[in-house]
């Protein structure tokens, strides 16, 4: 889409901040936003905003969102939702319309639970860990390419979640995925301090110990900074416990990951709420974002793992599927039978 590479390439790419295997390089741009609209965390606070189960019982791929503000209000790709049933993230970025009620696709990141907390979700200051956002990206792309549908590859949520739980040595008692970031929020909340926004900056290419790369852009310098710390959190995670591998990343090579995407092959469809989904995919890439009124309003990109299980589903060899979805909600349904 021409929209998407025009924007990035009137990007300016700053020099790095290093910190702890976590190198992010800043991307600023003077093109202002037509946009107006309110972030979710905004629209919670002010009692603008509900989300709540879509019914009684539930249903774990999807919630519903009363949006009774007079603007828009976004919803941002791996937004953590705590509240009700069980624990969810956004599966893609989403502009609700002003005034209206509408089902959105999330995935579950809190598998061993599925019984009432409280009624509705709020919001935390954290974002799915990026290694589970790009494989969700990736599973939902082709979801979407393929159905028609924005369902994520649930099975492969939940066993991401629980290897890197172990990893980090952060149980939980529901399988939950904020467990690994209550563990090491005193780590995590040191590469918070130590990443600082610009002015007129609007994203960032994140890279995880020399090899992971990310990029998340927005439309303006203020949303950016409101979820600059709950990314640094994403990618940091990944990052803990572990050594980084080879040289640090440099410009260069955060060029050409940004070349990467332009040169990527791209699809688009008519969003959930407002504008339209856009994805990427190519060069061992994959990207995820949303456009409106002529505007990126959100870009989400990765350099997928190259490891089988984060194909998508039909790549994978015979034998090896993920844990079946449905037989692990009956599962839950019947623990927490109502």
């Amino acid at each position: 889409m021409d929209l998407v590479k025009t924007t990035l390439a009137g990007l300016t790419l700053s020099e790095p901040v290093n910190h702890g295997g976590l190198t992010v390089f800043p991307l600023t741009s003077d093109r202002p936003s037509p946009l107006s609209y309110l972030l979710l965390e905004d629209g919670l606070r002010e009692d603008l905003v509900t989300i709540r189960e879509v019914s009684e019982g539930g249903s774990v791929p999807e919630l519903t969102v009363e949006n009774r503000a007079d603007r828009p209000v976004l919803i941002v790709d791996g937004e953590e939702l705590v509240g009700a049933k069980q624990n969810r993230v956004a599966n893609l970025t989403m502009l609700i319309a002003a005034r209206k009620t509408t089902v959105i696709p999330v995935s579950c990141v809190e598998a061993g639970r599925w019984s009432y907390s409280k009624r509705d979700f709020g919001v935390t200051d954290r974002m799915q860990n990026v290694r589970g956002r790009a494989e969700k990206v990736a599973s939902v792309r082709h979801s979407l390419r393929a159905h028609g549908s924005r369902h994520s590859d649930q099975g492969q949520v939940w066993d991401s979640i629980a290897e890197e739980s172990e990893r980090l040595d952060a149980p939980s008692p529901t399988q939950a995925m904020s467990a690994m970031f209550d563990e090491h929020r005193e780590a995590l909340d040191d590469y918070v301090a130590g990443v600082e926004g610009a002015d007129d900056q609007v994203g960032a290419v994140f890279v995880v110990r020399g090899e992971r790369y990310g990029l998340d852009l927005f439309d303006r310098p203020g949303t950016f900074a409101a979820f600059l710390p709950k990314l640094v959190r994403s990618y940091a995670i990944d990052a803990v416990g572990r050594r980084a591998r080879g040289s640090r990343a440099s410009a260069s090579d955060a060029g050409a990951f940004l070349d990467r995407i332009v040169n990527g092959a791209f699809d688009d469809h008519p969003a959930v709420g407002l504008g339209r989904d856009v994805g990427i995919v190519g060069n061992g890439l994959v990207a995820g974002g949303l456009v409106a009124d002529d505007t990126v309003v959100h870009l989400a990109a990765f350099a997928e793992p190259a490891r089988d299980r984060s194909k998508h589903p039909a790549d994978r060899p015979s034998g090896q599927p993920h844990a079946s979805y449905r037989q692990r909600r009956a599962s839950l349904r019947r623990r927490y039978a109502e």
